[in-house]
């Protein structure tokens, strides 16, 4: 097949062409040309081409202008135009089961998950919840509850139920047969929230690795090609004919499952082992680290781009951060420290993400000092806190000296924030979106990081400038003088600076 050209494909129909028939070929190619091109410009274009086709060349402006082809926009203009492609937001009703505490705690409780289902993509329609004294075993809410549930999610048109809770399998799927629209979890919820949110290849594999820990116990088979084999009268009276070939497919994608979760601990292992060489070189180097933790959309990454002008992402959502950001600051007297910024907690947070991010949240166990940012504007801060330290003692970061941050302080109840501040000893008050208390912050980190502790009185050599740069990071320089032998000086360093100065003493 030629390819089509322009005038050169005209003339090679006159040239195949031995009856003649040139009037009618003519005709079609100048029907197929004018539909490519405004009538116009088509005739006047032609004219300027020679007997040959290799006539004059376009002018520089129309051979640098461009068209726009009218028609090919796909834009909807009508909203009848949605059909099949129709782009909208998942419709949810939520339900809980309130089994302690007061209405105030349910209530907070399932605003906090129309607020995860908000995040995930989702229009929340209504919430229910349900007093009992502990879950049923079969319908999380019982049969007539779950009729009832059936009823509203048929009058709001919803296509999605989310329970404030984690879901057995059993559950699950008996609540699914009774409404007849798809069931998840609060688990569920959290794990598709962070799938979204993951950007880094540590992130991703860590949020991969809790999914397929959360999705293999709830395998579901369809039909009875899932259905397990056997053979003889066993295979429930089939008898001949009944004996199977093997696995089947849900037993292979069980097998895949934990195949595909082996190789992610692998690879998150690997990953730990870099992390780990980058904090012992910053402990080599004596630099102190202050981790941030907190609930999630406590302000933490607002607190640390106020600090460090990181410029890391903050917006009014859950999980907005997962990927740990480590920067560098200095306190007011020219120390240098770190900053880390974790992922946030969240009240029972599922035990699979727990473990799949043990990895990152050691930076928190590994720290110097902790940030403990509360939102002070929150229904229930003490709540924020107590969920935050159920989380820190599950990577064994208690022993961690912690700083109570009462972010928010713009928007927060004065009476909350005082409450908080007596049951609190070790607290600031502060607000990142106004500044307020951001100075008084930086000089609590100045006092509550590791000091210098050791007198030295040194003549380092001029060829050794990595000492005197190390002194002047880490150390506090009393005197310093410049001698012909090298740098005299008098400083107050950490233990370790002071054994890599022991040779230099004066």
């Amino acid at each position: 097949m030629r390819p089509i050209g322009t005038i050169s494909w005209r003339r090679g129909f006159q040239g195949c062409d031995p009856k003649g028939d040139m009037t009618q070929r003519s005709d079609l190619f100048d029907f197929k040309a004018s539909a490519l091109s405004d009538d116009d410009s088509w005739h006047q274009n032609r004219s300027d081409f020679g007997a040959d086709g290799d006539g004059a060349q376009l002018d520089r402006e129309e051979r640098a202008a461009m068209r726009r082809v009218p028609g090919l926009s796909t834009e909807m203009q009508d909203v009848t135009e949605l059909e099949y492609r129709q782009l909208r937001l998942e419709r949810v009703v939520l339900c809980g089961v309130w089994t302690e505490g007061t209405v105030e705690d349910a209530d907070n409780s399932i605003r906090e998950l129309a607020a995860l289902a908000e995040t995930a993509g989702s229009t929340v329609l209504a919430g229910l919840i349900q007093r009992r004294q502990r879950p049923d075993t079969s319908t999380f809410l019982g049969s007539g509850k779950a009729i009832e549930l059936r009823d509203i999610v048929i009058a709001e048109g919803a296509d999605t139920v989310v329970c404030d809770g984690e879901l057995s399998p059993g559950q699950r799927r008996a609540l699914e047969d009774v409404v007849k629209v798809k069931v998840i979890d609060r688990t569920a919820l959290i794990l598709d929230i962070f799938a979204q949110h993951a950007k880094s290849r540590e992130g991703k594999a860590q949020v991969e690795l809790a999914q397929l820990q959360y999705l293999l116990p709830r395998l579901r088979g369809w039909g009875e090609s899932m259905s397990r084999q056997a053979g003889g009268q066993a295979a429930g009276g089939q008898g001949m004919g009944s004996r199977g070939p093997g696995e089947t497919k849900i037993e292979l994608d069980r097998r895949r499952i934990n195949t595909r979760i082996a190789k992610l601990r692998r690879e998150i292992k690997e990953m730990k082992t870099v992390r780990d060489t980058k904090r012992g070189s910053r402990r080599a180097n004596a630099v102190p680290s202050v981790a941030i933790a907190g609930y999630t959309n406590a302000g933490k990454s607002s607190i640390l781009n106020r600090l460090t002008g990181a410029g890391v992402l903050v917006e009014n959502q859950l999980f907005a951060t997962l990927d740990p950001t480590v920067r560098r600051s200095e306190t007011p007297d020219g120390r240098l420290y770190t900053l880390v910024d974790t992922v946030g907690f969240v009240r029972a947070l599922p035990h699979q993400l727990v473990e799949a991010f043990r990895s990152t949240l050691e930076e928190v166990a590994e720290a110097d000092l902790l940030l403990h940012v509360v939102d002070g504007s929150h229904p229930d801060p003490e709540g924020q806190i107590s969920a935050v330290r159920t989380v820190l003692a599950d990577v064994d970061a208690t022993d961690v000296r912690e700083v109570i941050v009462i972010n928010k302080a713009d928007l927060a109840d004065p009476e909350v924030v005082d409450r908080l501040r007596r049951h609190e000893k070790h607290s600031i008050v502060v607000s990142a979106r106004t500044g307020e208390g951001l100075e008084q912050l930086r000089a609590l980190i100045a006092d509550e990081l590791p000091q210098p502790d050791i007198d030295v009185e040194v003549l380092v050599p001029y060829d050794r400038g990595d000492l005197v740069s190390r002194i002047h990071e880490t150390g506090e320089v009393l005197a310093s003088e410049h001698v012909a032998t090298g740098t005299r000086m008098t400083a107050r360093v950490t233990p370790d600076l002071a054994g890599d100065l022991t040779a230099y003493g004066v």
